[in-house]
């Protein structure tokens, strides 16, 4: 496959993830039954599996690895905090008060990865 066309569609499965993320967030936090949505149970799973298909394949085919690379590690790092904070934010058992605190908080996780995905820096190049 063309390195820039997997590249596109990781980029394009990153923005999917995030919107579905907080399509799924804002709804929990109000309350409405997005369980309930077959569409919004399900896709998250399959963009999913290829952002994080595509993920493998471009670190592959570009040599770069975690633990080789720093601003890869850091984002590795960041996706765990992002998928334990989205757990909470999403879960049933998560007691309603503490779920936008969750919520706010995978946001930022993920926006730091985006950030170091852009200046492939853990600092965004501010050290």
């Amino acid at each position: 496959m063309n390195y820039l066309a997997v590249k596109h569609l990781h980029m394009s499965c990153v923005l999917l993830s995030i919107s579905l993320f907080a399509v799924r967030g804002t709804l929990q936090l109000q309350a409405k039954p997005w369980q309930q949505w077959r569409l919004l149970r399900l896709a998250p799973h399959i963009v999913d599996t290829v952002l994080l298909s595509s993920a493998l394949w471009l670190a592959w085919r570009s040599g770069q690895y975690p633990l080789a690379q720093d601003w890869l590690s850091a984002k590795v790092l960041a996706l765990l905090a992002y998928i334990l904070l989205g757990r909470q934010a999403l879960g049933r058992h998560t007691p309603t008060a503490q779920r936008p605190l969750y919520f706010a908080a995978a946001l930022l996780s993920v926006g730091y990865i985006v950030g170091v995905a852009l200046t492939r820096s853990p600092s965004w190049g501010w050290l």
